[in-house]
């Protein structure tokens, strides 16, 4: 029993020192590492002491695409080059990064060959289809070839007419004949669906049994475009009807066109006036549009850049020239005496509070003569509109086809202090005026003239 009791007073005391002693920490309870077995240090050596290369570690696997950055490979990039490496490895990659980069060249090299080829390919059927006249409008077109025009000068020509495109490939083409050229001055009638080979034809040849006879027509001054197309038809020319139809559409391209105003309503004839009156050389049954088209190229030539420059400095447009000039035309009985008349109209037009209304017979009697009786319905302030002593300053369209010499009357803007005018139509004597008083004085001579002829006729 007492053995018990000293057995549990050990244990008892045992604990208390325990309790006694500081408590130990984690760190007390981990188990340490066995101690390394000490090495011999090296024996020194003579030679310096180099550290020797570590072996390289083993190649990590980069991450696949979507994965995340692993430590080895913390970019999705190409992996960095480990130090170690074997030289074989470093080789390959190289070699794989030259075969990538030849891949844009190629792409681009072919892209380039491609690109020039269509461009090639679009340029010769261009070409091609200019030479052949395919695809092109079929509008004949007037073209004038000036004397000892060269190969050269007619291709740039033609190009300027819209014929064709290329002066450099019809040069080209025109040395591929065997024949010689000689090209033929004056005027053509080409179209720009003509093939080469036909336009070198019509520039070199004349078929006269294709196209008959040629025929002299004139056209006086001061004609109407309904009696000029009245004679053409008569001459064998072409359909009077069909002729006045493309000469009032117009749209040949000429210059002068592009001068004339946009609203013809009021206009009876649209194009009275532009017939220029000259000798012309028609073939029997020629085209209608070929006919207007030397008729516009002669008044086109004759609208010189001078007397345009002074129809500008005369305040007048094209219309207005043309109009005022048919009336000089129809009012002078002498080509001596336009410039006065002319200087009576200007007087009146520039003092329209005092003379509203420029009171010419002649545009009286084209209202009653030409007017009238070729309207399909009658419109009185259509009539009127010709009519000067019923209308203020200019008719609304020309009442005859003017010369160069009324066109150039009207220009010359003579000064004057006339206001009236008369002339005896059988001795071509103009009588001026300043005022009514003179005017009718002039009248009064006039018809006693006319008086002392009838006299004179009734004697005989």
């Amino acid at each position: 029993m007492s053995d018990n009791r000293d057995a549990i007073n050990d244990i008892l005391n045992e604990l208390d020192r325990k309790n006694d002693q500081p408590a130990e920490t984690p760190a007390q309870h981990e188990i340490e590492p066995e101690p390394e077995p000490v090495r011999e240090a090296p024996q020194p050596s003579a030679e310096p002491e180099y550290v020797r290369e570590q072996p390289a570690p083993a190649p990590v696997q980069p991450p696949l695409y979507g994965q995340a950055p692993n430590a080895a490979y913390p970019y999705q990039g190409a992996p960095q080059r480990m130090s170690g490496a074997p030289q074989q490895h470093k080789k390959k990659r190289k070699k794989k990064k030259r075969q990538s980069s030849r891949l844009p060249g190629v792409i681009i090299y072919t892209t380039f060959i491609f690109g020039v080829s269509i461009i090639l390919s679009l340029v010769i059927i261009s070409f091609g289809k200019d030479m052949l006249g395919i695809g092109k409008s079929d509008k004949t077109q007037l073209v004038v070839i000036p004397d000892g025009a060269s190969t050269q000068d007619i291709s740039v020509l033609l190009e300027e007419e819209g014929i064709i495109r290329s002066p450099k490939a019809f040069q080209f083409f025109t040395r591929l004949r065997d024949d010689n050229n000689y090209y033929i001055a004056g005027q053509h009638f080409l179209r720009p669906n003509m093939a080469y080979e036909a336009i070198i034809d019509e520039l070199t040849k004349i078929p006269t049994e294709e196209k008959g006879e040629s025929i002299q027509v004139t056209f006086p001054e001061g004609i109407t475009l309904i009696d000029a197309a009245q004679i053409l038809q008569d001459e064998g020319v072409c359909d009077s009807q069909d002729f006045i139809f493309y000469f009032n559409s117009g749209g040949f391209g000429f210059e002068f066109e592009d001068q004339l105003p946009l609203d013809s309503t009021m206009k009876f004839e649209k194009m009275e006036g532009y017939l220029f009156p000259d000798t012309y050389y028609f073939y029997q049954n020629s085209e209608p549009e070929e006919v207007c088209q030397k008729i516009y190229y002669n008044f086109n030539q004759k609208m010189t850049p001078e007397r345009n420059k002074k129809m500008k400095d005369c305040n007048l447009s094209l219309d207005q020239l043309i109009t005022f000039a048919s009336i000089v035309q129809k009012e002078a009985p002498t080509t001596e005496d336009m410039e006065m008349v002319a200087s009576v109209f200007w007087n009146r037009l520039e003092h329209s509070d005092e003379f509203p209304r420029l009171e010419s017979d002649p545009t009286s009697n084209y209202a009653k003569d030409v007017v009238r009786p070729n309207m399909e319905y009658f419109d009185e302030a259509f009539v009127s509109a010709y009519d000067t002593y019923k209308t203020t300053g200019l008719p609304s369209g020309a009442i005859c086809n003017p010369g160069v010499e009324a066109i150039d009357a009207v220009l010359a803007h003579k000064p004057s202090d006339y206001y009236y005018f008369c002339a005896n139509i059988y001795t071509k004597e103009t009588f001026f005026a300043e005022d009514l008083d003179q005017h009718n004085a002039n009248l009064a001579e006039r018809d006693r003239q006319y008086e002392e002829m009838k006299n004179a006729e009734n004697e005989e």
